[in-house]
């Protein structure tokens, strides 16, 4: 990883933070108005579909096919979550997947930290956000090795070309939503930058990235597989399904994540994409069928 790299991904890590400080000290003593709110929960949506959905789901996973289009908007969508340009994040966790939990993994909690509380708590934060700033590294991967389907594919190239542009929308946005809705108002669209733009950033990076560690170290396990995945009831609805992540490491190329009925009412991706294939925007939809899954679970009291 680069100096810049690294660079670029502590101002990635520290300004969303400052902010939510910030909102927490506009916050007293005062309410959040509804503009705030709703752009809130509309950029959340819209950028953390763009991951679970676009990136994770169907990039990464082909969990499902769609048209070009959809391809490009989730595409974009996934970049305005300002995780990472698309092909870079899936070639990270296509290597994440070849190499779960052992030597290669980017970001596990468990290869290379010694025993105990000191080594749980340095891995817990390698894998949480140590792992982009350069502290303990175990390879990022190569585009070109992990996701040359991605390179191949001209808009989807030229959406991570542009980064940076959907970087600047994912602010713009919110500002000019907020801007209107309190009647043009400067002071409405900065507080709307800050709750729709740099707080909302702070909590979606912060799901996305409890997944690798919390999810690969605290919760349940039901499936035979050779990684430390694990499912965590109380992350699924706000990182929106993808906290069962143990059924997804045992089933990676299932569009659903979460596999039995509760799970699945809390997994809005999975419900999200089911709504598309109902209106055709997708289709080839990967499900999990209860043979495979009986077939591969634990032994009763392992």
């Amino acid at each position: 990883m680069t100096r810049a790299h690294r660079i670029s991904n502590l101002v990635a890590v520290v300004l969303p933070f400052v902010a939510f400080l910030s909102a927490i000290v506009l916050l007293w003593n005062k309410a959040i108005h509804w503009q705030e709110l709703a752009i809130f929960a509309f950029m959340y949506a819209i950028t953390g579909f763009g991951i679970t959905i676009g990136y994770h789901r169907l990039f990464t996973h082909r969990a499902f096919e769609t048209s070009r289009p959809v391809r490009l908007l989730l595409a974009i969508f996934g970049s305005m979550a300002v995780e990472g340009d698309v092909i870079t994040w899936v070639a990270d966790h296509r290597k994440h997947h070849a190499f779960a939990d052992e030597e290669g993994d980017p970001h596990s909690p468990h290869v290379d930290f010694e025993d105990g509380f000191r080594g749980a708590v340095k891995g817990l934060w390698h894998a949480h956000v140590g792992w982009m700033l350069g502290d303990k590294t175990h390879g990022r991967a190569s585009a070109r090795r992990y996701a040359p389907d991605l390179i191949d594919d001209k808009p989807i190239r030229w959406v991570s070309r542009t980064f940076l542009f959907w970087v600047y929308m994912t602010l713009l946005i919110p500002f000019v939503l907020g801007f209107v809705l309190s009647g043009f108002s400067l002071v409405g669209g900065l507080l709307a930058l800050l709750w729709g733009g740099f707080v909302r950033i702070f909590l979606l990076h912060h799901m996305t990235w409890s997944i690798n560690s919390v999810c690969h170290f605290f919760g349940r396990r039901r499936f035979e597989t050779d990684d430390e995945s694990r499912n965590v009831f109380w992350l699924a609805l706000p990182s929106l399904g993808e906290a069962w992540h143990h059924n997804h490491h045992a089933f990676p190329t299932s569009a659903f994540h979460g596999l039995r009925r509760l799970e699945r009412l809390a997994d809005p991706s999975g419900l999200a994409i089911a709504a598309m294939e109902k209106l055709g925007l997708v289709w080839n939809v990967v499900r999990v069928s209860p043979e495979r899954q009986a077939g591969k679970a634990l032994a009763q009291g392992a």
